[in-house]
């Protein structure tokens, strides 16, 4: 049986995704491929990632995540910064950062909430609000990271714009040598 590889994300829009590739070209420049680069199309917030699913378990998600998604109202995310995770002195993960209201944490948490009776556990990890652009191979010698250090204390990553979250959607990935293609499968609107 072929199982589809799912997560539930939030789509950035195009002009964040390109503020986004502007603003962190000379970082991707110095970096690098010491860095696996995120292409700008395949930007997005996820939300839950679920794993790998039989093909007849996506209605039923889709039900769940409109149920959410019915008693969401739109909000608005702001796009400003940039750092890393866990932190400098190891970076393994380069994220944009994102300043949003409450309600994307309550979003978080109802979704959570939704997949749990479809056999889907809570992550453990508290939500951290946040785009990845980059995942650093490891492991680098200590003049590449040093160079990767240096990069990122150096990147201003300023107020990039704000964009309104008016759906969720259920996207599939399918790991691809050139990278992963995200394919969307279901869109929720908010307040539907």
């Amino acid at each position: 049986m072929t199982l589809l590889r799912i997560f539930i994300a939030i789509e950035i829009p195009a002009e964040i995704k390109n503020a986004i590739a502007i603003q962190t070209s000379s970082l991707r420049q110095r970096a690098g491929n010491l860095v696996r680069w995120v292409t700008p199309e395949n930007t997005h917030l996820t939300i839950k990632f679920l794993g790998d699913i039989k093909p007849e378990g996506l209605e039923p998600l889709a039900q769940a995540i409109q149920a959410v998604c019915r008693q969401q109202a739109v909000f608005e995310i702001n796009v400003s910064g940039s750092g890393c995770f866990p932190n400098l002195r190891q970076p393994r993960i380069i994220w944009v950062g994102l300043n949003a209201p409450p309600d994307l944490g309550l979003l978080h948490g109802q979704i959570e909430a939704a997949m749990l009776p479809l056999g889907h556990a809570v992550e453990a990890r508290s939500f951290s609000a946040h785009l990845t652009i980059g995942r650093v191979r490891e492991p680098l010698k200590p003049a590449d990271l040093a160079l990767l250090r240096s990069a990122l204390a150096e990147q201003n990553s300023g107020e990039l714009g704000t964009f309104s979250v008016c759906s969720l959607t259920l996207f599939k990935s399918e790991l691809r040598p050139g990278g992963p293609l995200y394919t969307p499968l279901f869109n929720a609107r908010m307040g539907n």
